[in-house]
């Protein structure tokens, strides 16, 4: 799918050497479609790396896509220079009279919290609230579907004695459903956080429904039946080094934290790990772009 960026967002260089097919506006302005209209909230403090890596994986369909990025006005991010920011970046109050046929929520670094403490909490309940009536379907990550479950249906996160962080297994539960078409009745996919979404609170709830499960990890997957939300609860959009990386720092800052598991090739730290879940990242967005965005948003919004 060709992705519409801007010539000057840093990602784009490092996507175009990974043969991923983009343009420019000037480019996009020729082709008589009409573009899918993605809003990408990031949350995540290194953004610049976030941002290849959701593009990455909204690249794999043959359907041309504009993306709008924006970010909290209520909080300003320490990882990410101002100019980035400015250049790149909207705020809700920029976009909020527009509709958008499909919109991602990120993660966020702030589990320890309670979601009614986090400084910008009421900046994303308004926009979860917005995109009620301004989105088509939503795609939520991590704390991002942690924040969706909570606000969206009353459920509540739950504290873990100890980090989950490692590559774990999956077992679909409900293999017929468009999400994960074409996916393997087993599937592996990365996690990094200090909170649970418990399976029974899911299964319990009469809008919901939780696509797989893990005995150590929970749900991965979990759908609305209006199909207007996707909750993912892990990090399906990690490179293969970044959970690496997480360690690294954690294990710098002193940090009591386990190596993640299954993660390391013979569990040993210094051997450089795989990516073992990137064809499910592919699908699983772009079953998400096809079957609950480009499949059900209007043409024309008015």
């Amino acid at each position: 799918m060709p992705i519409n960026v801007p010539k000057q967002l840093p990602a784009r260089s490092i996507l175009e050497k990974e043969n991923i097919f983009l343009m420019d506006s000037e480019r996009a302005t020729m082709q008589d479609i009409r573009p899918l209209n993605i809003l990408i909230l990031n949350l995540m403090p290194e953004k610049e790396r976030t941002e290849t890596q959701l593009l990455r994986l909204l690249s794999n369909s043959p359907l041309q896509v504009h993306v709008d990025f924006i970010h909290t006005v209520s909080y300003q991010s320490k990882n990410v220079t101002e100019s980035h920011l400015k250049q790149f970046y909207k705020t809700f109050d920029d976009v909020k009279t527009k509709r958008y046929d499909g919109m991602i929520i990120t993660g966020a670094p702030v589990e320890h919290l309670t979601f009614e403490a986090v400084d910008y909490w009421q900046e994303i309940a308004e926009i979860m609230e917005w995109s009620k009536k301004h989105v088509t379907s939503s795609l939520h990550i991590c704390w991002g579907a942690q924040a969706a479950l909570y606000y969206h249906y009353g459920i509540q996160k739950n504290a873990r004695s100890n980090k989950l962080s490692g590559v774990f297994n999956h077992e679909l539960l409900e293999s017929t459903t468009k999400l994960v078409r074409g996916m393997n009745d087993q599937f592996l996919a990365p996690h990094s956080r200090n909170t649970n979404i418990q399976l029974h609170d899911v299964t319990a709830h009469p809008d919901l429904l939780a696509l797989d499960y893990s005995e150590e990890a929970g749900p991965f997957l979990i759908v609305s039946k209006d199909e207007k939300h996707i909750m993912i609860t892990g990090h399906i959009e990690y490179d293969a080094n970044t959970l690496a990386e997480e360690y690294e720092r954690d294990l710098k800052r002193g940090l009591d934290i386990h190596m993640p598991t299954d993660y390391f090739p013979d569990n040993n730290p210094d051997n450089t790990p795989l990516n073992r879940w990137r064809s499910q990242a592919y699908l699983i967005f772009s079953n998400w772009l096809n079957y609950y965005v480009y499949q059900e948003t209007p043409f024309n919004w008015e």
